[in-house]
């Protein structure tokens, strides 16, 4: 079987505010290539994609994982969204892809730490809160251990290991600040694969907490006072970064970067003004910074890369909700197209 995995078009409001869907197709054989696979397609006006009198939209394959759920032969063939009569297109799939394959002498590479909050399957009490009141306040829940502390940590152990299983480049998990916030790393990735990898695992964490009873939200501020949002912050370097002396090219980044601060913040996730309030390790929506070690910044020059001088950035400001599409096509149009 094959899975076909694609993002659809629910109101914002949808709790899941990261939306998945798929269905399954029966194979004759497994496939040696992409291609050897379909363009299979979907009632968009189901999924809010498009009107009923002209609902069927496309998917195009565009990567195969195995699927973590099946095992065997089986797998899940992420998918990109098309009308089939053209106009603007309702995937940023595919603008990326251009992007990416114009900066391909560049070699971008990624490395994308997704934050997320468990709840209760009522979509209002996050896992660890009672029913009444707050639990104890931040301090030992990030990296934490124990029962009262690590909650949700099955959740994140089985999603990582079923990443592993599926192909994806996770490289970590780790306990977030709140209470039933956790945090997981998908990279290095080159190009394309990274937003393709990010799409899937975030796929394979609600099926993950789907067979739990419990429901996962991407939401950057998902409980109001003092406890941490949710962010998506973004590793990025070229080739030039990478190399000795590159310290030099994660400058010019950074330039370039500070130049559109407020055109990259607008396309950085729905919500994220409630993040970024310059409080709880985030940057002021509003001011752009930098600085070597500073979680506080906008963008963040690892000290061992300031140390070094080479290696990468890390682009602070995108939420948890951010379309990796949107955000890695944006970086390297603004730090390697654009002059």
């Amino acid at each position: 079987m094959a899975e076909y995995v694609w993002r659809g078009g629910a109101p914002k409001e949808f709790f899941a505010d990261v939306d998945m869907r798929s269905k399954a197709m029966v194979l004759s054989k497994v496939p040696k290539d992409i291609k050897e696979l379909r363009v299979w397609n979907y009632d968009g006006s189901s999924t809010g994609q498009a009107p009923g009198h002209d609902s069927e939209v496309l998917l195009d394959p565009v990567a195969i994982y195995r699927d973590p759920f099946r095992r065997g032969n089986n797998i899940m063939v992420l998918a990109a969204c098309r009308k089939l009569k053209g106009g603007p297109d309702i995937d940023t799939y595919y603008e990326c892809a251009k992007v990416m394959d114009g900066a391909k002498s560049s070699v971008p590479w990624f490395g994308i730490e997704q934050e997320y909050t468990l709840y209760r399957a009522d979509e209002k009490t996050p896992l660890g809160f009672p029913e009444n009141g707050l639990p104890k306040p931040q301090g030992p829940y990030y990296c934490g251990s124990g029962a009262g502390v690590a909650i949700g940590r099955q959740i994140a152990e089985e999603h990582a290991e079923a990443c592993l299983y599926a192909g994806i480049t996770i490289s970590g998990i780790n306990g977030e600040v709140m209470p039933g916030q956790w945090e997981y790393q998908v990279g290095p990735c080159e190009g394309i694969s990274s937003g393709n990898e990010l799409w899937m695992s975030r796929y394979i964490l609600t099926r993950i907490c789907e067979k739990h009873g419990v429901s996962v939200t991407f939401d950057p501020k998902p409980q109001s006072g003092d406890w941490n949002g949710t962010g998506c912050h973004t590793n990025y370097s070229t080739e030039p970064m990478r190399q000795p002396g590159g310290l030099k090219a994660i400058h010019a980044a950074i330039e370039k970067l500070g130049k559109k601060h407020m055109e990259h913040i607008n396309a950085y996730g729905e919500g994220n003004e409630r993040r970024l309030t310059g409080n709880h390790e985030t940057a002021a929506i509003d001011k752009f910074s930098f600085g070597v070690g500073n979680r506080g910044a906008s963008i963040r020059i690892p000290s061992q890369a300031d140390k070094e001088g080479c290696g990468y950035l890390e682009d602070r400001r995108p939420a948890s909700n951010m379309d990796p599409y949107i955000v890695t096509k944006m970086l390297v149009q603004t730090t390697v197209l654009d002059k």
